[in-house]
């Protein structure tokens, strides 16, 4: 048995597949309640307490989209959302991340990987809710507004502080442009160059002064740190 018990929901309307992930999970102390359709799976998630929300995107009566992004608008706390998926497009999974969800993971999978990215997404919302963050050199401040990297206190503008808080509190999953303008300006329109500019002058303080670069762009989807690959 694990050593961390989860309280998830599972939202799945193949019950082959939904036993499977029951049968596994359960076995390694994890407490789930179920759900076959998507309008089941929101009215659950809004009046229940859960560490996890897993959630099938092809879902019967609301599709998990949309739960997903009535979850984001309705809930009064965050619930970390593993998204399932028989698609393995870009825009897939960009529709995903846009509406909120935390991580994905396309059909067939591995129970195993499926534990263990419960794992991860229950510790990271664990550490966003805390002052300080250490995620390799990064060290984040919440409360004092702060960012060090090896020690170093970095000098950054509001708007790179407020981007570098996004990344490191989605860490270790990419965050699209589109959740990343959501996230900085809401939305009220900015001028389309106005976030490249923004990642530009992140980079001059976060990049340029060390060996290895943390800020990666990944063409087609978003930005995200690499702090594996900082050796």
């Amino acid at each position: 048995m694990t050593s961390t018990t989860l309280q998830i929901l599972l939202v799945e309307d193949q019950l082959d597949i939904a036993r499977n992930i029951a049968d596994y999970l359960e076995a390694k102390g994890h407490v789930l309640d179920f759900a076959t359709q998507g309008q089941q799976g929101l009215d659950l998630a809004l009046n229940n307490h859960y560490d996890l929300l897993i959630l099938d995107l092809n879902l019967p009566v609301m599709d998990g989209l949309v739960v997903c992004q009535q979850v984001r608008a309705n809930s009064t706390r965050h619930i970390p959302i593993l998204m399932l998926t028989a698609r393995d497009s870009i825009d897939d999974k960009v529709s995903g991340f846009t509406v909120g969800a935390d991580d994905y993971l396309t059909k067939p999978f591995s129970l195993q990987e499926l534990e263990v990215r419960c794992l991860a997404l229950s510790r990271r919302h664990l550490l966003q809710s805390e002052n300080v963050v250490n995620i390799g050199p990064l060290q984040l401040d919440k409360k004092r507004q702060t960012v060090q990297r090896d020690g170093q206190l970095l000098n950054l503008h509001s708007m790179g502080y407020r981007i570098l808080t996004v990344l490191i509190d989605a860490y270790p999953q990419v965050v699209s442009r589109s959740q990343l303008s959501q996230q900085l300006w809401g939305d009220a329109p900015t001028e389309s160059d106005a976030l490249r500019s923004h990642i530009y002058q992140l980079r001059t303080v976060l990049d340029k002064p060390f060996a290895t670069a943390l800020l990666k762009t990944r063409h087609g989807v978003g930005f995200v740190l690499d702090i594996e690959n900082d050796k």
